[in-house]
């Protein structure tokens, strides 16, 4: 594949993981957010650090899930290793604020861990299909 097809593959699946994820954090949960962590929540969002952990999962996204699924031409493989790879970005996350912030929620620990497993791996299989539509 040429290094044009990996940035369009790059870019489509950057631009679904992210409108994927506004809808949650901005519709869905939301409110579930504001309530849960109202303290720890800013009044602006940091749209530089938001922005470079998107482009950062995204290549995470493709290193680990997509093209181990393309090199195995295995939908099945794309949605596993992302559920795999979110599951453990959004643990990490989750499980060490819980570990060191105080009164962080363990009700938002285990949502937010589903949801970054359920995203990731849907995002994965949607990139899987990317790079074999610009093949």
């Amino acid at each position: 594949m040429s290094i044009i097809k990996y940035f369009i593959s790059y870019v489509l699946t950057a631009i679904f993981f992210f409108v994927i994820d506004m809808i949650w954090l901005g519709v869905v949960a939301k409110n579930m957010y504001r309530n849960y962590l109202g303290n720890f929540l800013s009044d602006q969002v940091n749209w530089t650090a938001a922005i470079i952990f998107y482009l950062l999962y995204i290549i995470g996204i493709q290193i680990l899930a997509v093209y181990p699924a393309i090199a195995k031409n295995s939908a099945l493989t794309a949605l596993l290793l992302g559920a795999v790879f979110g599951f453990m970005a959004y643990a990490t996350y989750d499980l060490t604020n819980l570990a060191t912030l105080k009164n962080w929620p363990l009700t938002i620990t285990i949502i937010d861990i589903i949801w970054g497993t359920c995203l990731t791996a849907i995002v994965s299989l949607a990139g899987y299909y990317v790079v074999n539509l610009v093949k």
